[in-house]
């Protein structure tokens, strides 16, 4: 990108952001009138890649303080989360996986199993992911698959759709069971401490096999439209690779690590206590450093994204800010209207309303904030209606494709430095609108018999 057309970028920014600010403050105060427009000042940035994606993602640091939304000391330790260490550990365990080429046996056998065609390719890399996502955290399954994903094709256009598959995929299976991302627990979490009926496992999965697949039926297709008639030669071609002495060593320690972690799920639904899924990720991870057992020296941490730990920083921050500046409770408010919806339309509108939403900040920490204001409704609704409301609410978190901020999954991908932010939101916004009528059917349509 020329320094022209950045410098335009900004100026599109800088007016979008004032623009947002001046429709705010008929409806918002001062303060959260310049919060609104501040988000839209660094979402254009983040999306028409004016400035780096590190950069715009440290600039809530500075921005914040200067315009009275939070101070200093609040806004930094946003960018020393907890999540940003499972984070870290992943990342060091897809860095070793490329430097032994391990990739390149994953994907063989995975690609032996799907037919050879651009829409084979997508749905395995879609499935696979969505069923991992489903027992595992959709994180550590979109790190360990984007190392194949990425080794798939040389033609970027390929590559493109084969790592938004992968964290689509992540994304799309996540919801199935309650462990499969965060947003899933916050809900029983919040049901729990508010006395409400809470679903099991078993019924969970139930009432959540109907949206998973269709969107996996739909999202693959969708990511074929564009490119179904590039060639996938070569791919897949190949015989299986035989495993070296050190790949099986890695294998072995990948082997380690799923069943650590599926033995650690299963601890906690079972026995009550569990390890810190952060915890475990870190420590496979730093494994890698280890003389005789691991493959990495400290410079092979130079191509770790950081770019991406500053991004989770800037959607921690907005988090924040929208809790701390009492916008999250005045938007409850000012959407007192839905209550008076037909209950289809009303799901769509909360699935749109919290999808888009999720854009610019944490699915978790949206979640977070979401499901407390939509319950004000579901208090005046009945017992399956409101809890079917504040499920829409849950998954529609998950269901936000369109930029890398939104999920985990998006933001991982983005770290392979192949992705251009505009063509995940001009993909992702299609595949937003399919979840949002998608889960809002499914709801309206489903849920209410399935209860």
């Amino acid at each position: 990108m020329n320094s022209l057309v950045e410098f335009k970028g900004v100026i599109i920014a800088l007016f979008l952001g004032a623009l947002f600010t001046l429709v705010s403050w008929f409806f918002f105060t001062h303060t959260q009138s310049l919060l609104i427009g501040l988000v839209a000042l660094l979402v254009t940035l983040w999306t028409n890649e004016a400035l780096p994606l590190g950069v715009v993602s440290l600039l809530p640091i500075i921005l914040f303080p200067i315009f009275g939304i939070l101070d200093v000391a609040h806004v930094t330790p946003n960018y020393s989360k907890s999540i940003i260490f499972l984070f870290l550990g992943g990342f060091m365990l897809a860095i070793a996986i490329e430097k032994v080429k391990l990739h390149l046996y994953f994907s063989a056998k995975l690609l032996n199993l799907f037919p050879k065609t651009v829409l084979g390719i997508l749905y395995a890399l879609s499935v696979t992911s969505a069923l991992l996502s489903s027992i595992l955290s959709n994180t550590t399954i979109t790190l360990m698959l984007m190392p194949i994903a990425l080794y798939l094709s040389d033609n970027p256009k390929l590559k493109v759709r084969f790592l938004l598959a992968t964290a689509y995929g992540a994304s799309v299976g996540g919801i199935l069971t309650p462990i499969g991302t965060p947003p899933n627990l916050i809900l029983l979490g919040f049901l729990e401490d508010n006395h409400l009926p809470m679903l099991s496992f078993g019924e969970w999965i139930y009432m959540m096999l109907p949206v998973v697949s269709l969107m996996l039926l739909i999202i693959p297709w969708l990511l074929s439209l564009d490119v179904k008639d590039e060639s996938v030669e070569g791919i897949g071609d190949k015989e299986i690779p035989v495993l070296k002495k050190n790949q099986k060593r890695l294998y072995g320690i990948i082997v380690a690590l799923a069943i650590v972690l599926v033995a650690n799920t299963f601890s906690k639904e079972l026995l009550g206590f569990a390890l810190d899924e952060k915890l475990i990720l870190l420590s496979f991870g730093l494994l890698m450093f280890f003389p005789k057992i691991g493959f990495l020296e400290w410079d092979d941490t130079r191509s770790l994204p950081y770019e991406i730990i500053m991004l989770f920083g800037a959607g921690f921050s907005i988090a924040k800010a929208f809790s701390s500046t009492g916008l999250a409770a005045d938007i409850a408010h000012k959407l007192a209207f839905i209550s008076d919806m037909p209950l289809f339309w009303m799901f769509l509108f909360v699935a749109f309303f919290v999808a888009f939403s999720t854009e610019v900040t944490s699915n978790t920490a949206l979640t977070s904030i979401a499901v407390p204001i939509f319950y004000e409704f579901a208090k005046h609704m009945s017992t399956n209606d409101g809890t079917i409301l504040l499920m829409t609410v849950t998954v529609a978190a998950s269901y936000a494709f369109m930029l890398p901020i939104a999920t985990p999954p998006n933001a991982i991908i983005m770290s392979s430095r192949v992705i251009p932010i505009a063509e995940m939101a001009k993909v992702g916004f299609k595949a937003n609108l399919i979840g949002i009528v998608v889960l809002a059917s499914v709801a309206y349509f489903l849920w209410g018999l399935m209860l």
